[in-house]
């Protein structure tokens, strides 16, 4: 649906500032994508060559088989209405009420009159806010003001949606409904998604793959599962920690007696009875520290911590044991002299 090929962006004359360096990426019909990276690492100015609101210095940008940097400016304004757009920052007009910004886009477009209320009827149903349709920006919250840019933003029934930071304004709890929004209108309409984000959380909440962004360069691509449960990077480990970040306190950290295990499970071995196994084949005590399963696009991960104590023969033999039933092992001390876990 979405190619982009060896994208570069150069800023300046004298002395050049590459915001995107050299960046090929592909999105399927059909998924949702995330790109993540701090702020400066050149997401957005890569989000905005999708719908070429910028052109990149070199590279090629296809959109459904169309060469979008070849088009003429009407072509590429007959192209745009296939990509709708939401930003951070709402960008509503102040001005005109609900129903009105919805209908903006339709009536630059050509359409009846009864065509309009139709269409932005529907549309506000969709995202929730049929009751909301007389009022002003001004009288929304954050969450429902997004609901609109998202009603806006299909109402030219666009094949991809780009958006920009769109929950980094929100709430948790308004970040999760609009998430969940998006969500939906990807499974029911078959929207391709492109979402960009600093934000680990919300790639693992929604996205299908993601790529890691650094410096203007891709520095990791995946699936979301295949990122959060192996990271390659310096960079996406930090983000995952961000995530999946728990530390021990120092009182627990003292009461440790034998090693320290880290195991991580994956997909169905986070639900078997490896633990329970382990200790009824061997004669040592497991004191779990520390439990968490994750679902990662309804896949679960888990990460558990365990203080593995006994004869340092039946030790050894247990943890070997682990490892030839867990993805990940990781004896990460022998003591309490550890004092956080990353």
């Amino acid at each position: 649906m979405i190619e982009l090929k060896d994208i570069t962006k150069e800023y300046g004359n004298k002395e050049k500032i590459v915001a995107v360096d050299n960046v090929s990426l592909n999105v399927s019909q059909g998924e949702i994508f995330g790109i993540v990276g701090y702020s400066g690492a050149g997401k957005s100015t890569l989000l905005r060559f999708i719908n070429v609101l910028e052109r990149p210095t070199t590279g090629s940008v296809h959109v459904d088989d169309v060469d979008l940097l070849s088009l003429s400016s009407k072509d590429l304004r007959k192209a745009r209405q296939s990509i709708g757009m939401i930003f951070q920052g709402f960008y509503l007009v102040t001005s005109k009420t609900v129903y009105e910004n919805v209908a903006f886009a339709l009536l630059a477009a050509g359409v009846s009159k009864k065509q309009i209320e139709e269409k932005v009827d529907h549309l506000l149903s969709v995202v929730e806010l049929t009751d909301q349709k007389r009022k002003y920006p001004s009288q929304l919250s954050g969450g429902q003001k997004q609901r609109v840019s998202i009603a806006r933003a299909l109402a030219n029934d666009p094949k991809v949606l780009l958006c920009d930071e769109a929950t980094s304004a929100l709430d948790p709890n308004t970040t999760k409904s609009i998430l969940s929004l998006l969500k939906d209108i990807n499974k029911k309409l078959g929207i391709t998604i492109v979402i960009i984000t600093h934000e680990m959380e919300v790639v693992k909440e929604i996205c299908h793959r993601c790529a890691v962004m650094r410096e203007g360069r891709v520095v990791e691509s995946g699936t979301t599962f295949d990122i959060f449960s192996n990271p390659k990077d310096e960079l996406t480990k930090t983000f995952i920690q961000n995530v999946l970040e728990f530390r021990l306190p120092d009182s627990l950290m003292e009461q440790v007696q034998g090693k320290l295990v880290k195991l991580m499970f994956l997909r169905d071995l986070a639900t078997d009875a490896v633990v329970s196994d382990m200790l009824q084949r061997f004669k040592v005590k497991g004191n779990i520290l520390h439990g968490k399963v994750e679902y990662i696009q309804d896949t679960p991960l888990g990460v558990f911590i365990m203080d593995v104590s006994g004869d340092d023969t039946e030790v050894y033999q247990a943890i070997s044991y682990l490892e030839k039933r867990v993805n990940n092992v990781e004896v990460i001390n022998d003591g309490p002299h550890y004092q956080a876990l990353a």
